[in-house]
């Protein structure tokens, strides 16, 4: 007999999410300052940020697009230094004016904000004085969350703090945010920055519950479950290193303010402890998410490191990264799992594993804030995007995320990556994600047009549904 499956909550939060500067564009107008975004080394062949998708000018056209597909929330994030430009002193009334717009435009529609406070993209100005490296920058980024909340707070009422907080101590200078530059010890750095955004995070949490009334607050990292290779245990003792070092150390901290001992002794074999001030740890325990958001694209599969592998500590960081790490794991590929054209593995089972676990250690709501598939879109002479292969990519996650509620995992939300086609960090317009296309390539800024893809049409009737109808009949 076949099991009927539990219903999507009534109240579910079916919506999709962009991030500050990969759409928004006008990168320094209206009195924006620049941020590590504006100012890094960009890939040769990739566009920079300057007009992204041109949000800033094009938001209520967007905006009236997500509500014409159901929405009923749209995740964005707040840039620190168009609010504030240079980080810290003057705030900038445009940038408080866009961002009241952009609410209010929100809630015309009945479309909740669910907004991130820090998505990649420090102050220049703020990095210049040695960006979380800088103690200082705690106490900032707490002053930013405090304008924030004072200017939104009356309508925003869903907040993540830090976007992906694990990507950037495990690839800061992949995405342009750790410059390892004469850096000695770069793990030690790191994680010594990681400890202060975890600071950062628990006062901003409990700054959210004391200044916005009815307001929830909680953490986005990007998380995965880790499969053992085999059924060695050294597999399994190397998946379980990983998982604690990738995932669970950050829930860790801001569920319950603890260093995980598996990371903990981690750093120590590293030389790597960071630096904790009296009353850091009173802080970090102070924090208290209302629920967990997390960015889900794939799994990660690792052996342990065989003895007899060279490795080279001076490779650069994204060989590192690859490579695994001697006495703790080497990633493999999972040969039981297709790619993206970009190499990526999918893996929807994992997607309701990864739920599992995450629900089952944390008993706390939880809120899909990325998932998805880049592709090369086309648009077609007829002026359509049919883009199948994004609808069966999202159909089977979803279908797995029903699998999760039918296991008990309390679901709060779904909102995959990208509401709009963005610059994708190292591909650019190349690689696109999003229901509505915007008509630009890397260079060519064409005019900017939005079209609605084939995926826009389903994503509007699994919306209609509460997610009851996934079939791609249009």
């Amino acid at each position: 007999m076949a099991k009927k499956h539990r219903d999507f909550p009534a109240d579910f939060l079916w919506g999709a999410s962009t991030s500050a500067y990969q759409v928004e564009g006008a990168s320094l107008e209206d009195g924006k300052g620049p941020s590590v975004q504006d100012i890094k080394v960009i890939p040769e062949g990739t566009p920079d940020f300057k007009v992204a998708s041109d949000q800033y000018h094009h938001y209520k056209e967007d905006i009236k697009l997500m509500a014409e597909m159901g929405f009923k929330t749209y995740r964005f994030s707040i840039s620190w230094s168009r609010l504030i430009p240079e980080g810290t002193g003057a705030v900038n009334p445009k940038g408080i004016e866009y961002y009241n717009n952009l609410i209010d435009e929100c809630l015309k529609y009945n479309i909740q904000p669910l907004v991130t406070m820090y998505h990649f993209d420090l102050p220049a100005a703020i990095q210049a004085k040695g960006g979380w490296g800088n103690r200082d920058t705690i106490d900032a980024f707490v002053n930013f969350a405090k304008v924030m909340f004072e200017n939104f707070g009356d309508r925003a009422k869903l907040w993540l703090t830090i976007n992906e907080q694990n990507m950037l101590t495990l690839a800061g200078p992949i995405i342009g945010t750790f410059d390892p530059t004469g850096v000695e010890n770069v793990i030690k750095e790191l994680y010594q920055q990681n400890h202060y955004m975890m600071v950062a995070q628990a006062k901003a949490m409990a700054l959210c519950h004391e200044m916005v009334p009815g307001g929830k607050i909680g953490p986005a990292p990007n998380i995965s479950c880790v499969y053992p290779a085999s059924c060695n245990p050294a597999d399994i003792t190397a998946a379980e290193t990983f998982s604690a070092i990738r995932n669970w150390f950050y829930f860790d901290m801001a569920t319950a303010g603890i260093y995980n001992h598996q990371v903990w002794s981690y750093l120590e074999a590293h030389d790597a402890l960071p630096e904790i001030a009296p009353g850091d740890m009173e802080i970090l325990a102070s924090g208290h998410p209302d629920f967990l958001a997390f960015n889900y694209y794939s799994t990660a599969t690792v052996a342990a490191f065989p003895e007899d592998e060279e490795y080279d500590p001076n490779a650069p960081v994204d060989q590192q990264k690859n490579g695994g790490e001697p006495g703790y794991f080497k990633p493999v590929p999972n040969k039981n799992l297709l790619k993206t054209e970009w190499g990526w593995e999918i893996d929807p089972i994992g997607f309701r594993n990864t739920l599992n676990q995450v629900y089952s250690r944390y008993r706390l709501p939880i809120i899909i804030t990325e998932n998805g598939l880049g592709a090369h879109d086309k648009l077609e002479e007829d002026g359509t995007i049919r883009d199948d292969y994004r609808i069966e990519y999202l159909q089977r996650h979803i279908e797995q995320m029903q699998l999760a509620i039918d296991d008990g995992v309390q679901m709060m939300g779904y909102c995959p990556w990208s509401a709009v086609d963005l610059i994708s960090t190292h591909e650019g317009f190349d690689k696109r994600y999003g229901f509505i296309y915007v008509n630009r390539g890397n260079f060519d800024l064409k005019d900017l047009r939005r079209i609605p893809k084939k995926s826009f049409y389903w994503y509007k009737k699994v919306i209609a549904t509460n997610g009851k109808d996934l079939e791609n009949n249009l």
